[in-house]
């Protein structure tokens, strides 16, 4: 009931009077049985001693008055939160004179309503032994002789890992309870998750998750089982700890703010552009990896540097104005702001060559008013290996992934690309004897 007892009473006064354990104890007993004279013992000096037994029993009454309260109080705890009528008090250490008082003025009752039984509680025991007197004393060790005998076939012995356990049996155990009592990691019994990303985005928290590993793989006596399968004794059982997913990954081309665009007015004619994506403040392609910790932002604007450089025309020989107000390279141009330049027919002439060359001759009985542009064939090493490329008139970078097997796909790590040992550009043009590497690499 409390966390402690008799022995607490023979530890206060072997420390009092200097006595090992034992001597205490008998001290114990001896002031315990006299009301009134002296005991006489030894103490660890070898020096005789001969003190009062009341003496002893007020060098203890504070460990007993504490045992009394706490008593009391898992009593009145026990019993709904109210006081008994009566208390009997069994073993040893509720012997010492003044025990049974302090048990009943803490409960509130009248003393003679807390009494020390005696032989009274043993009638049913015979101890076998000639002039043995029973005594509430042996309550104690009578009662976990007896609990022994009726809880020694209560218990199931299995092996888990190969530990040899021991388990009350409760009628419906399971691999769980097993696995529980030999101190098996908890999260190592069930899946996790790999590592994951934290990221921002235009300063809003991004979180993506790495995937769920297998949970922990059970078997019992060799044949699969799981953690709620039932046990008996001397089963075998064997866990092979869960295993951790693979660690999040995520590129920028597949954020979904990345796949929306900017809508330009230029020259009166709509202009609709790919959003420009910069990690911790250096612009990445669609291909970039994202790391933990990145922070990324989608901007809304292009320059107009930018702007002129993605219609592959040369600001510098067009003079440039931003909603009608003159602008420079570094100018800012944001959704559905209108540009124009000083030579509109140069602009208009250079966009419809330009889906000129987008267009397929359809007509067979006229002479082709334009130059036709013959395909051509180039060949760059990738990887150390040699690649024709075929078909077109000219290249760029991104063009090597219809003669390259690659898989971009899925992500194995941080893509290493170099274009003649530099960072690739997906939209340089790609030439004759280029060489190109091309590689995943671990984190």
């Amino acid at each position: 009931m409390i966390p402690c007892a008799g022995d607490e009473i023979t530890e206060c006064i072997a420390k009092t009077y200097l006595v090992d354990f034992n001597t205490a104890e008998k001290i114990k007993m001896s002031a315990s049985t006299k009301k009134k004279g002296l005991v006489t013992f030894k103490d660890i000096m070898g020096i005789t001693q001969k003190v009062d037994a009341l003496e002893i029993r007020n060098a203890a009454a504070d460990v007993v008055n504490a045992m009394a309260k706490d008593v009391a109080e898992k009593i009145i705890e026990l019993n709904g939160g109210k006081p008994v009528n009566a208390v009997f008090v069994v073993g040893g250490g509720g012997k010492i004179p003044g025990y049974t008082e302090r048990v009943a003025d803490c409960l509130g009752i009248p003393h003679q309503r807390v009494a020390v039984r005696g032989e009274e509680v043993l009638t049913a025991v015979d101890f076998q032994v000639d002039n043995f007197k029973k005594d509430s004393l042996y309550v104690t060790p009578v009662g976990i002789c007896t609990n022994y005998y009726t809880q020694k076939n209560n218990f199931v012995f299995v092996t888990v890992n190969k530990e040899r356990i021991k388990l009350y049996d409760t009628s419906n155990l399971t691999v769980v309870d097993a696995v529980m009592q030999i101190g098996f990691p908890n999260e190592k019994l069930f899946p996790r998750r790999g590592a994951e990303i934290n990221f921002t985005v235009n300063g809003k928290s991004r979180l993506v998750r790495g995937s769920a590993g297998e949970g922990a793989v059970v078997t019992l006596n060799g044949r699969p089982a799981n953690l709620h399968t039932p046990i008996e004794q001397n089963d075998i059982i064997v866990v092979t700890e869960s295993t951790v997913g693979e660690p999040a990954s995520i590129t920028i081309g597949q954020l979904e703010e990345f796949n929306s665009q900017i809508t330009f007015i230029v020259n009166d004619k709509t202009i609709v552009c790919p959003r420009f994506a910069y990690v911790n403040g250096e612009l990445k392609s669609e291909f970039y990896d994202i790391n933990d910790g990145d922070k990324i932002r989608m901007e809304n604007f292009y320059t107009v540097a930018q702007l002129f450089e993605f219609l592959d025309l040369d600001y510098k020989t067009l003079n440039v104005t931003v909603n009608n107000e003159p602008a420079d390279k570094n100018t800012k141009v944001y959704e559905n702001f209108t540009v124009r330049t000083s030579s509109l027919e140069e602009y208009n002439e250079n966009i419809m060559a330009s889906e000129k060359l987008q267009e397929s001759e359809e007509t067979d009985d006229k002479v082709a008013e334009e130059p036709v542009i013959q395909p051509l064939d180039i060949t760059i090493t990738v990887n150390g290996q040699s690649v024709v490329l075929s078909g077109k008139p000219d290249y760029i970078v991104v063009d090597l992934f219809q003669f390259y097997p690659f898989d971009l796909t899925m992500v194995r790590g941080n893509l290493v690309f170099l274009h003649n040992g530099n960072d690739a550009d997906y939209s340089s043009p790609l030439n004759d004897g280029d060489v190109i590497e091309l590689r995943w690499e671990d984190k």
